[in-house]
């Protein structure tokens, strides 16, 4: 009796483990003031699986999110958001994504998205990027965060 049991918890573990993974929605809030200063997407650095869905909310108003032009992996969609609507972006190509505010992006109002295993080729190719000396700054912090 016992014996089927175990059989149909068995055969209900391989048919979980086969399903693919559930995407995950993550929350950025473009704000004023944050935890790093001012004009801050929160959190600034997210680490995504391919499908995961990125959702920017405009917490405070005068905010957009727009992917940074060359700072996206090969073949992934530039996306950009208007001003003071939230905007998703799903991830579908590992690699990094560089996100922007324009209005303040030369006051350092970048984020940066890691989606999977990002390569050392990845990173120096973003790092090679010419970005307005705060938002470099912030990047830079960025970068280095990933692993």
């Amino acid at each position: 009796m016992r014996h089927p049991i175990l059989m149909a918890g068995a055969a209900l573990l391989v048919a979980a483990a086969a399903m693919p993974a559930q995407a995950k929605e993550i929350v950025v809030h473009m704000k004023n003031q944050g935890a790093e200063g001012a004009m801050v997407f929160e959190p600034s650095f997210v680490k995504a699986s391919p499908g995961d869905v990125i959702r920017f909310q405009p917490t405070d108003p005068s905010h957009n999110a727009e992917t940074i032009p060359n700072m996206l992996p090969a073949g992934a969609s530039p996306m950009k958001g208007m001003m003071n609507k939230e905007v998703s972006l799903t991830v579908t190509k590992a690699g990094l994504y560089g996100i922007k505010c324009m209005p303040h992006y030369s006051m350092g109002m970048v984020a940066l998205i890691q989606v999977g295993k990002a390569g050392v080729a990845d990173i120096a190719a973003a790092r090679a990027i010419k970005l307005p000396p705060f938002a470099a700054k912030r990047m830079t912090a960025l970068l280095n965060k990933v692993k």
